[in-house]
């Protein structure tokens, strides 16, 4: 791959991460906190059944994110791959297995409408049966989507390491992305074993460094000290 391919494998990187910033937020920010209110099976309930159509929207919206998260995975692995093999192969298996692992728990949020659009359950299910099952798989998915941030963390950590060494991008990318990895590492373990000390604010600086790193691969456009 020359210096003129890895600009534009870049920038189509860079399209790929703002279309996951916008679809990620709104399936996984937006919509949730539109819907969800926390222990209140009854009013979540009648929220998703209110919002059928808005809810597995967010799923499809989803969907489009997985796409193109495991479409960065590639493109990070040969970006990265000049600086280290070893170390861009490994970044990708733990990106592989962290959305993996991030899919099995959107099972369950789509899982959360089957009460409300499956006429067979609706038959057999009274709506308080209802509400306890779109609640209880909500909250499943909520779990699942924290206790595994680890994965993703490492991931990140590691391309953030191999940014910070390449030659061909600024440090303070790589910077912000062990940061970025750092604040999911911590997340994982406090929700894990210190579940007082949680916050959801230790996932700021991700969203400040994946506008920062879409912006870098859509208009950095010098890759002269690009070397296979």
């Amino acid at each position: 791959m020359n210096a003129l391919q890895a600009r534009r494998l870049a920038a189509f990187a860079g399209v790929l991460v703002a279309i996951s910033i916008f679809a990620g937020g709104f399936a996984e920010v937006y919509v949730p906190g539109k819907l969800l209110v926390a222990t209140d099976p009854m009013a979540t309930a009648k929220n998703v059944a209110a919002s059928a159509a808005l809810f597995r929207l967010s799923f499809l919206a989803y969907l489009i994110e997985a796409l193109c998260d495991i479409t960065l995975i590639w493109i990070f692995y040969l970006l990265l791959r000049p600086i280290s093999s070893a170390l861009s192969l490994l970044a990708a298996f733990f990106g592989i297995v962290s959305t993996a692992t991030f899919a099995t728990s959107e099972l369950f949020y789509f899982m959360a409408s089957v009460p409300v659009l499956d006429g067979a359950v609706q038959k057999h299910f009274t709506f308080d049966q209802s509400a306890l099952f779109i609640y209880s798989a909500l909250t499943l998915y909520g779990y699942g989507g924290t206790v595994f941030m680890v994965f993703y963390g490492v991931a990140t950590a590691l391309r953030g390491y191999l940014f910070y060494r390449s030659p061909c991008f600024p440090k303070w990318i790589g910077a912000l992305l062990l940061l970025a990895g750092a604040c999911f590492i911590v997340k994982n373990v406090l929700a894990v074993a210190l579940p007082q000390y949680d916050s959801d604010f230790l996932l700021a600086p991700t969203f400040v460094t994946m506008i920062a790193l879409a912006a870098l691969l859509l208009f950095k456009s010098d890759y002269s000290r690009w070397r296979e």
